[in-house]
């Protein structure tokens, strides 16, 4: 019998909350998947049931668990919840351009932005990194949450070894690098682990990293978002009211195609786009000091202002930040004086303005019942 079929037959004596169905048979189980002794799997549930549902979960995992060869198990709920009637009509003035509701998603949180990138490659990761760091030097109470579940990267760009521990109940405590508050997948599975999660489980981790984390109070919230417009990036942009997003691309067309997607992903549910940055801009040669466009440069400026939105800046390519990168040394906070620092310093400093002034377009109201 495979591991698959053992961990079936462990949850057939489990029961769905209506106590006549087997978790097994029940259709709710997403695709169960295993790595290195390591199972993975949701359980689809009604979302006025996922309180009565935690002990399934938890007795789910004990099931897997028990099933020789495997080591250990991670299951978690998913649920979807349309709006009562009242609740959408409360939201119409927003969706219509009005004021945006007054509640936050995130308990202490002021501003929520969104790193994202059309396409990997770019250099998001390093740039939402430098971003949250740059903005911490400005002296404000900063947080990161890598939403990358498939590529988490904020572990090795902070290096960050060991696991959160726990504040109460399911709450985790953030990690903490460089006076920042830090979450990833990557704290909780192996570095070397495949991520093979269908949507409703990459769903259900960030929702989870994003409202069972004990943030506090931070000023922003940097989100390093996943590359592309998948699911993953359209339930971030439906379901927290992010003040804004920073798009990420490197000057060449190739990328700035990609870019365009993602501006009009997050024009299109309404999430304000607070500019476009353009990394690996240039590169100087340290030898003979000599500049060669490698990419080409200034198209991702060009194409901020064809389409109408503010461009924040540019980033070199530069060994400088790509080895402190992979040393998990951040340019902004180890060579704070150095040129590379300042361009991240002037394009935070020009993101805060903007998330201050409130000039961005407000972000629709995000409704909660």
């Amino acid at each position: 019998m495979s591991d698959k079929n053992a961990i079936l037959a462990a949850l057939e004596r489990l029961m769905m909350p209506d106590g006549k169905t087997s978790l097994a048979r029940s259709g709710a189980l997403s695709e169960i998947v295993l790595h290195q002794g390591k199972a993975y799997f949701s359980i689809s549930v009604p979302a006025n049931a996922v309180a009565a549902s935690e002990t399934l979960r938890k007795a789910a995992e004990e099931a897997a668990r028990a099933v020789p060869g495997i080591v250990s198990a991670l299951v978690t709920l998913t649920a979807e919840k349309a709006p009562s009637p009242q609740a959408a009509q409360a939201a119409k003035p927003a969706a219509q351009g009005g004021p945006a509701g007054a509640k936050v998603a995130v308990a202490g949180v002021k501003h929520i932005i969104a790193v994202a990138s059309g396409k990997g490659g770019v250099g998001k990761s390093t740039t939402a990194a430098n971003l949250a760091l740059a903005l911490s030097s400005k002296g404000l109470k900063v947080g990161v949450l890598d939403a990358d579940i498939y590529g988490p990267s904020m572990p090795k760009l902070f290096a960050i070894h060991g696991k959160p521990t726990l504040a109460g109940g399911r709450v985790l405590n953030p990690m903490e690098g460089y006076g920042l508050k830090v979450m990833s997948i990557g704290f909780l599975v192996d570095e070397e682990a495949a991520m093979i999660w269908r949507g409703p489980m990459v769903i259900s981790a960030i929702q989870q990293m994003l409202r069972e984390v004990a943030w506090g109070e931070l000023d922003v919230l940097v989100v390093d978002m996943p590359p592309g417009t998948g699911d993953a990036q359209l339930t971030m942009a439906q379901n927290v009211p992010l003040a804004g997003a920073v798009i990420v691309s490197t000057p060449q067309d190739l990328a700035l195609i990609d870019a365009r997607r993602g501006v009009a992903m997050f024009r299109k549910v309404e999430v304000p786009i607070l500019g476009v940055v353009e990394n690996m801009s240039t590169f100087i040669c340290p030898s003979c000091g000599t500049r060669h466009d490698i990419f080409g440069h200034g198209g991702a400026k060009t194409e901020a202002e064809r389409i109408g939105v503010p461009f924040l800046g540019e980033v070199p390519l530069a060994m400088a930040i790509r080895e402190r990168s992979d040393a998990g040394l951040p340019i902004v906070v180890t060579e704070p004086d150095g040129p590379h620092a300042a361009a991240y310093r002037a394009i935070a400093d020009k993101v805060w303005t903007i998330l201050e002034s409130g000039t961005q377009k407000a972000a629709p109201r995000i409704v909660f019942d």
